[in-house]
């Protein structure tokens, strides 16, 4: 409960396409733009195949972006804290980093775009929903964000199939109306394929046209990947109806929690932040995460600045879930 994997597995479509999956099609080089795939794409966003762009998992869609739009040396804007690849990526890309710390409640400070352009930021990133805390900025917030940074804004949406839909949360109209927003989409999460590595970017085709003619492989997704992926978009309520299950365990899960003394960040993900006091039954967050490893259950802890007492937990199967608890309970002596 560690990696914020799907519990569940992926849908019928998935498992037809691989059992008829024409072998003899493996001897040729596949198509190197993804056609097909995504086709798919724009027609499950209303947009155009221009705006799309495929990538070998979430986090080539990053490298892209800093090598497509930001200049060694030049910064990289951030929130803080955030995932933590990011920073990996701008220190061998060799820039500095424009953090902007986010509020106690998680919330995006109001001039969070005027530091970014002060500190001459070409591109930011910013996950939505959050990482770690699940928590989500709005359309409307991001609109307004984007409209006021003069870079390139990369909002990193891993997570933003689980957010409730009572919300109404729709970021693919950010394409037409804010040139500077490139959409990270995967398949990893909402879709249960992390161990085939596909997303795919969306943003203007001035935007994309860069990543796709200059900066990326000429290869960069393989033809089972293209073709299961496709599949994935057409199957789309079989995937919907895993992440209702999230939701409902997400719901269920931080009720436990709570009710245990853990309280937990309101999350639109498929994972759930929660707070550890320091001291008293608990004796600290690290400590926790520790006896938990010791019993195979496996949660992530981070030795980070406003992290140290926190532990970031994935939504597992309901079984999962109770297991989770029942162990929690009894490492904080309760009956």
């Amino acid at each position: 409960m560690n990696t914020n994997e799907n519990p569940y597995p992926p849908g019928p479509a998935i498992a037809h396409l691989l059992s008829s999956f024409p072998l003899d099609s493996l001897r040729r080089y596949p198509d190197p733009l993804a056609g097909s795939f995504r086709a798919s794409v724009a027609r499950l966003h209303g947009l155009a195949p221009a705006n799309v762009i495929a990538t070998n998992g979430g986090d080539e869609l990053l490298r892209l972006a800093l090598t497509t739009f930001l200049d060694p040396g030049k910064p990289l804007g951030l929130l803080t804290p955030s995932y933590t690849l990011y920073s990996v990526l701008a220190t061998v890309h060799g820039s500095p980093l424009a953090g902007v710390p986010l509020g106690n409640d998680w919330s995006v400070p109001d001039d969070t775009a005027e530091r970014w352009n002060a500190a001459g930021a070409p591109l930011a990133i910013i996950t939505n929903p959050h990482a770690p805390s699940g928590t989500l900025v709005s359309a409307a917030d991001l609109h307004k964000l984007a409209q006021t940074f003069r870079g390139v804004l990369l909002i990193d949406e891993a997570y933003v199939d689980f957010v409730d839909p009572e919300i109404g949360h729709e970021t693919s109209t950010l394409v037409a109306a804010c040139p500077n927003v490139l959409l990270l989409r995967t398949l990893s999460k909402g879709y249960s394929l992390a161990g085939l590595r596909l997303a795919y970017g969306l943003g203007a085709a001035e935007l994309v046209a860069p990543m796709l003619s200059k900066t990326k492989d000429s290869y960069n997704v393989d033809a089972i990947a293209q073709a299961v992926g496709t599949a994935a978009l057409e199957d789309i309520r079989s995937a919907a109806g895993s992440w209702e299950a999230v939701r409902h365990e997400r719901s269920a899960l931080k009720l436990a929690l709570t009710a245990i003394g853990l309280p937990c960040a309101s999350s639109q993900a498929n994972f759930l932040l929660a707070s550890v006091p320091d001291g008293g039954r608990w004796h600290s967050a690290e400590k926790v995460y520790r006896s938990l490893m010791a019993q195979r259950i496996f949660v992530r802890w981070f030795n980070e600045e406003g992290l140290r007492d926190k532990l970031r937990i994935s939504i597992g199967t309901p079984e999962e879930n109770r297991h989770l608890v029942e162990a929690l309970r009894l490492l904080g002596g309760s009956k």
